[in-house]
């Protein structure tokens, strides 16, 4: 009963900050975000009224409930993206993709070396500075792009596919992570030899399954099993298997479920059964557990990050966005864009989103943040800075990108869609 009110109130608060958020033209995935920091303000100075939301960081079944809202958020962004459409670009994306992902995180880690306290996790957090601001939204971008009708041009390729090359170069960034908070903040050459052949491992493993036996599977299925939705089960059950594989070799799940998602592709299954699996996986994830996600993020957040820490979050915010448009911008120009496509460049790979919350709620979780004992403000409030960046940059980012494309002549149809 009490997980059904809890799902009850979420839900609607979300959804009803989002759709306010689509009408204001502004990415849904910030209000769903907003809707929870709101939320955990009511709750915080209420307590007596909202007992049950108070002490949703107990509640072990709601935390499954999340952890299914970032398995479905990887798997349907690993369906969304096309990696035949990645191999036809050209190699000019997969340079601003290293540029926007190496510069900031070099300037990420930087400010950690700078600003946290010496402790055994010390590495640990400054790599998950590193990763935070190295992490670019596809969705937000896309979304941003069909808004003008620039998705198709030749900006609007190479900042997708820049993009996507930065999501796929952050599995690996967070295989590293994992293995830094398994190992208490310290990884050896030796350890980080092990941690590379593990993910070489679970790469040729998903590489083998994913392009030869679950589509030969799925074919044996849809062919004589009669029961309903037999394709969407296949992709589930792979998915599921691709986690539990992650989890054996001490990597994340949702590697697993991003990487089934990514070779679910058309060419494994008819194109309409295609279609109608991508919408029952979209359906349930953006309108029910993602929702439910961002919403335990947002109540996550202390506000007094603001207060308690105003120099390194301004660093931090600061830093999140200079080291995006540099990284990736000086990268277009090197690869021939003239000034203000590869500012538009730099703008558009600043977006924020799931996958970077996603990373900081898996440090939350593992303690990183508890760490020197008792923690600093900079460190016990750098889970809440780093969200809130994120929130900043995905409102910001777009509304940016629309500015400096508009230039070149766009439609002005209303972005409302995630």
């Amino acid at each position: 009963m009490e997980l059904l009110y809890i799902l009850l109130v979420l839900l609607i608060v979300t959804r009803l900050f989002g759709e306010i958020f689509a009408r204001l033209s502004q990415p849904v995935l910030a209000g769903e975000l907003l809707s929870g920091v709101i939320l955990g303000v009511i709750v915080k100075n209420n307590e007596r009224w909202f007992p049950i939301l108070s002490d949703l960081s107990e509640n072990q079944i709601f935390e499954a409930v999340t952890d299914l809202g970032i398995f479905f958020l990887m798997l349907l962004a690993g369906i969304e993206m096309r990696p035949r459409d990645l191999a036809q670009t050209s190699g000019s994306a997969l340079i601003v993709a290293l540029g926007g992902m190496l510069f900031p995180m070099t300037l990420g880690m930087g400010l950690g070396y700078f600003s946290l306290p010496d402790s055994d996790w010390k590495t640990a957090q400054m790599f998950f500075l590193g990763v935070a601001l190295s992490i670019t939204a596809v969705p937000i971008t896309i979304a941003t792009l069909m808004e003008l009708g620039q998705q198709h041009s030749r900006l609007g390729r190479m900042i997708i596919s820049a993009a996507v090359f930065d999501d796929i170069f952050s599995l690996f960034l967070l295989a590293v992570l994992t293995s830094l908070l398994n190992q208490t903040g310290g990884l050896t050459p030796g350890s980080f030899g092990i941690l590379t052949g593990k993910i070489i491992l679970f790469f040729i493993i998903t590489l083998v399954a994913g392009r030869w036996l679950f589509p030969w599977l799925n074919r044996i299925a849809h062919k004589h099993l009669q029961t309903k939705h037999v394709e969407f089960t296949m992709l589930m059950t792979s998915a599921l298997a691709f986690s539990v594989l992650a989890e054996m070799l001490e990597m994340h799940f949702i590697l697993g479920a991003f990487t089934a998602g990514l070779f679910f592709t058309r060419q494994s299954i008819e194109e309409t059964l295609h279609r109608d699996v991508h919408v029952q996986v979209e359906a349930i994830t953006l309108g029910f557990f993602a929702p439910l996600f961002f919403a335990s993020i947002g109540l996550s957040i202390n506000l007094d990050a603001i207060t308690a820490t105003p120099v390194f979050l301004f660093l931090l915010i600061l830093t999140a966005f200079i080291g995006k448009m540099l990284g990736a911008g000086l990268a277009a120009k090197l690869c021939g864009l003239p000034r203000t496509e590869a500012l538009a460049v730099g703008i558009g790979m600043n977006a924020r989103g799931a996958v970077e919350l996603i990373v900081a709620d898996i440090a939350w979780n593992a303690g990183l943040f508890n760490y020197p004992e008792p923690a600093p403000p900079v460190v016990s409030n750098l889970f809440s800075s780093v969200v809130l960046m994120a929130i900043l940059a995905t409102i910001l980012s777009p509304m940016a990108l629309r500015l400096i494309l508009s230039q070149t002549g766009s439609n002005n149809a209303a972005y409302s869609k995630e």
